[in-house]
């Protein structure tokens, strides 16, 4: 199934979703490049926002500023996959008994899963700026991300290995 229509049905059915992932035989590069779509679309996202950052302060230029946030991407690699690990070792510790990649997956998929809504959050602050609606908009990707990331890992967790 092509990942835009299983985004589209995590949404409806999250466990259905990721029992199909685990399901597949493990990949790492498989879900490397789900974190790597997540944060190229979290990228072009962005490019809105700064272009209006650009336009109030033009002493600083558009690519300088899209080069730092590519490299802030890059760098928050690391610690997507650590708190992937932080997620495993607590649920090891509620009973969960499933293993390391189980955790990524579910992480990985949930950020993915929500990256759609980033896309109209960077479109929102590039057209209005810091807003109380930008705010609604964020509290409502954070939720949902945490939920779908929940319902993941207690997928991934129930018994696969």
């Amino acid at each position: 199934m092509a990942v835009t229509s299983d985004i589209l049905e995590s949404w409806h059915h999250p466990g259905r979703v990721m029992r199909r992932h685990l399901a597949r035989p493990a990949s790492e590069p498989w879900i490397f490049s789900l974190l790597v779509a997540f944060l190229v679309l979290v990228f072009v996202a962005q490019a809105p926002y700064l272009s209006r950052l650009s336009f109030y302060q033009p002493e600083v230029p558009m690519t300088q500023r899209m080069v730092a946030a590519g490299l802030a991407l890059l760098a928050s690699v690391p610690v997507w996959y650590g708190l992937a690990a932080l997620a495993h070792l607590s649920a090891r510790l509620v009973g969960g008994r499933g293993g390391w990649y189980g955790a990524r997956l579910a992480l990985f998929w949930a950020l993915l899963s929500v990256a759609p809504l980033m896309l109209f959050q960077g479109l929102l602050a590039g057209f209005a700026g810091p807003s109380p609606g930008l705010t609604a908009v964020g509290i409502v990707i954070g939720v949902a991300f945490l939920t779908l990331w929940a319902l993941n890992l207690r997928e991934a967790e129930r018994a696969w290995t």
